[in-house]
């Protein structure tokens, strides 16, 4: 059956910078114009390619080397940058910094301390001479020692030239994976251009906060600003990528080299506060990722506080005037390095990265992998944000501490960069797919039944606020069938010789990615659905089905908590965002809300509606299976916790290594899924299962203790009130105790098995197996005990070694 086109969307149009000089407007979100080019409608065009049009290919390469039209980059708004003797101008700024001199004077202070009481120095007049001269040398030291890190550090963007040919390779390598190229709004760089010339003359810089899916992101924003002519900005990238040749390249482009980790290192972290405020007061452009790293589960990470800290020092403590915050979302139809990100995820650690296995990903530059969507949020001021949280602040009955006031302005900054990137986000055709996919009961889906659950999702996303790629008028099925053809028949499978069309999920591990872009907007119908599942899967009547308001209250509150770092929730409370949530699954006739006849505001009851049960409650299944692989995730963490119950004869706090614990916690989820215990083989996913343990220490249920050697590794154990008890005779974990209460709550909420049912399996084998793969962590414990036993007793031995040569010799020298 013919699907019906969206209708015409009410947003500006978007923008089409082709590959001559012109700039054109077109339909907002064209994913491809009826008889007309693909280029047509891209920020960046496909690049000519040699074999099939060489003269073209001549034509374009002659224009970038002599810098012709744009290409000239010479316009640029924003200050200056492209100019010999910028990266030594910039060192030397850093090095005055007034900031890093007190920090080498309190340095070399703090060691002529040591040296003087260690009786290094002398005392007295003299001593005094000597420990000015040895402070001295101390200084000229860690001068030398912070002006190789200074230059090991900075972005060295000295060549317009270099910067014309790292833009047409970018360009060139990034249009052949992406061969749709790269789509902006209209409105949304138009603007952000005003933004940046009036930041120019105040001489502020934009601070570029875009979330991290790939490593594409670093290439396509850089893209963004060099075609749109906007100062690039200084990329702020982990030293992980600083390998031979590569490294030296993208320094030069932009990037800015920091360690993954500061440790102690209070010079380094001086330095660092440095540099930044050092390119914030000239008013130069920034860009860090606010997740810190990539996300491997294709949803917003929680915000990473580092390299937002600083930025925020700089400004709040009046060394910088302003700085503006634009954060950006960037989409894809397809993640080149999910593929990598799935071995990660079930466990394999992750390579280091090097320039073979960089030049090798040319293997992927041949794909087709669609396009690649960039949405900017409106630009607003730091130095408002600042003042107007600290208004709030004051207006509070009890007057935060200084710390206090600082962590929770931080917070706050970090978690509202995250919204409005969600805000901006749209949604890929891949997304809509994956999602259908993974969230229907059957094994496959016909075409028409794939294509109305598309438009159905698509009119869902718009209602909640969101944002789908529009398709300039194409009909859905042609959509779907670019889309299915991105995914390739590696995700999604095609069973051949039916009477329709008939697509399945192949991998559902890797198309959660994708489905995962979508869930931000439902997080709240998936809460709410969550908890009414509690009942309805018992079955029976609609009246056996219905849940009270307190007992949906009571679950959704339960969760929101469990998923509390998982997800980013409107920030208006339970109660206000619960009655909001049932109003609209009331209005879209998913549920019936029984209300109070004397209060009407009062909910009494909540139940499947009437028409939601004779569609065979395809939409509360929807919102079901969004959250569930989740709450399978979590519930997976909590069992995992048995496994830390210490044995029958253990005596004492036994710390166990929490990598070891996790792997084990892995191969349990593993085991489960396979056993049929566990519905969702994503719910074994490390990043997930990571989550689930900070949520658990910050719940006080297990403690851990780290090490400020990074090399040591981080240990764990159960707290004593969440420790379950072993069956004296039989050394059996019991069903009982705040573990199994808390791990019995998130079940209420989980998917029914095929072989399985709550409760008595739980008990048995569940608990059984968790006891067995468990059992490795204590046999290291023993091992190691074992170990530190018999190095004592050769510590020992060797001691007495020594004490009988000793008195060996003394003999000897006495005959």
């Amino acid at each position: 059956m013919p699907s019906k086109p969206p209708p015409p969307s009410p947003t500006a149009p978007d923008l089409a910078i082709l590959a001559d000089d012109a700039m054109h407007l077109h339909a907002a979100g064209y994913t491809e114009l009826p008889h007309a080019p693909p280029p047509e409608r891209n920020l960046v065009g496909r690049m000519a390619r040699f074999r099939t049009a060489p003269l073209d290919f001549l034509r374009e390469i002659s224009l970038h080397v002599s810098g012709s039209g744009w290409r000239s980059y010479e316009n640029v708004v924003g200050q200056p940058i492209f100019y010999a003797g910028f990266s030594e101008r910039m060192k030397g700024l850093v090095l005055r910094s007034p900031m890093l001199v007190a920090k080498v004077e309190e340095l070399a202070g703090r060691r002529v301390e040591v040296e003087s009481k260690e009786g290094v120095l002398g005392q007295g007049g003299d001593g005094e001479v000597e420990r000015e001269r040895r402070r001295g040398e101390i200084r000229e030291s860690v001068m030398e020692v912070a002006e190789k890190l200074v230059d090991e550090m900075i972005c060295k963007m000295e060549s317009r030239r270099f910067i014309r040919g790292a833009y047409y390779l970018a360009t060139q390598l990034l249009t052949r994976a992406y061969h749709q190229g790269i789509h902006v709004s209209s409105e949304e760089v138009l603007r952000l251009r005003g933004v940046a010339e009036q930041a120019a003359k105040d001489k502020h810089s934009i601070i570029f906060l875009p979330c991290h899916r790939s490593h594409v992101d670093y290439v396509s924003l850089q893209i963004i600003c060099y075609r749109l002519g906007l100062a690039l900005p200084t990329v702020v990238a982990g030293d992980n990528l600083n390998f031979p040749l590569v490294g030296s390249f993208l320094q030069h482009a932009g990037a800015m080299w920091i360690r993954r980790s500061f440790g102690d290192d209070q010079l380094y972290t001086t330095l660092v506060q440095a540099y930044i405020d050092t390119l914030l007061q000239n008013g130069y452009n920034f860009e860090c990722f606010v997740e810190g790293g990539r996300s491997r589960t294709g949803k917003l990470l929680p915000p990473k506080f580092g390299i937002l800290s600083f930025l925020l020092d700089s400004v709040a403590s009046g060394r910088v005037g302003d700085a503006i915050i634009c954060p950006v979302s960037t989409q894809y139809d397809k993640v080149i390095e999910v593929d990598s990100y799935i071995s990660e995820l079930l466990g394999q650690p992750k390579p280091k990265e090097n320039l073979r296995d960089f030049l090798s990903a040319s293997s992927v530059l041949s794909l087709k992998l669609g396009r690649v969507d960039v949405r900017f949020h409106e630009p607003w001021s730091l130095r408002g944000f600042i003042n107007q949280q600290q208004e709030r602040f004051n207006q509070l009955p009890q007057q935060l501490e200084p710390k206090e006031a600082r962590v929770r302005l931080l917070r706050t900054l970090g978690y509202r960069v995250l919204s409005e990137i969600n805000g901006v986000s749209v949604v890929m055709p891949t997304a809509l797919i994956g999602t259908v996919l993974l969230t229907l009961r059957g094994r496959g889906v016909g075409k028409s039944e794939l294509i109305r659950r598309v438009e159905w999702l698509s009119e869902r996303i718009r209602n909640q606020g969101g944002r789908v790629a529009h398709f300039a008028g194409l009909p859905t099925s042609v959509v779907v069938q670019r889309g299915l053809e991105v995914l390739g028949p590696s995700l999604v499978g095609l069973v051949q010789g039916l009477p329709e069309d008939t697509y399945y999920a192949v991998d559902r591990f890797q198309l959660s990615f994708y489905r995962n872009m979508t869930i931000h907007l439902f997080i709240l119908q998936a809460l709410v659905s969550a908890a009414m599942y509690t009942k309805v899967k018992l079955g029976g009547g609609p009246e056996n089905q219905r849940i009270s308001y307190n007992e949906l209250h009571d679950q959704v509150h339960f969760l929101s908590q469990l998923f509390r770092g998982e997800f980013i929730f409107p920030t208006e409370g339970l109660d206000v965002n619960l009655a909001k949530t049932l109003r609209d699954l009331e209005s879209d006739n998913v549920i019936k809300v029984t209300r109070n006849t004397d209060d009407p505001n009062k909910v009494e009851f909540v139940e499947l509606s009437d028409a939601e049960r004779e569609c065979g409650r395809e939409n509360f299944d929807f919102y079901c299976f969004l959250i569930w692989p989740f709450i399978e995730a979590s519930w997976l963490g909590a069992m995992s916790l048995l496994m830390l119950t210490p044995l029958v004869d253990q005596m004492g706090e036994i710390w166990l290594d929490s990598k070891k614990v996790q792997d084990r916690a892995q191969l349990l989820g593993k085991t489960l899924y396979h056993q049929g215990d566990l519905s969702y083989f994503e719910a074994v996913n490390k990043e997930t299962l990571k989550n689930a343990y900070r949520r658990y220490e910050e719940e006080g249920m297990i403690l851990v203790a780290k090490s400020k050697d990074s090399r040591t590794p981080s240990t764990l154990r159960l707290a004593d009130e969440w420790t379950p008890t072993r069956c004296p005779k039989t050394g059996r974990i019991l069903a009982q105790g705040k573990l199994w209460a808390f791990s019995e709550l998130i079940s209420l909420s989980r998917r029914e098995g095929k072989n399985r049912r709550d409760g008595a399996t739980v008990q048995t084998r569940v608990l059984a197996l968790a006891d067995i793969v468990g059992k490795q962590l204590w046999e290291d414990v023993a091992a190691r005990e074992e170990l530190a036993e018999l190095s004592e007793e050769a510590l020992k031995a060797k001691a007495k070694g020594k004490s009988r040569r000793k008195a060996m010799n003394i003999n000897r020298a006495r005959l």
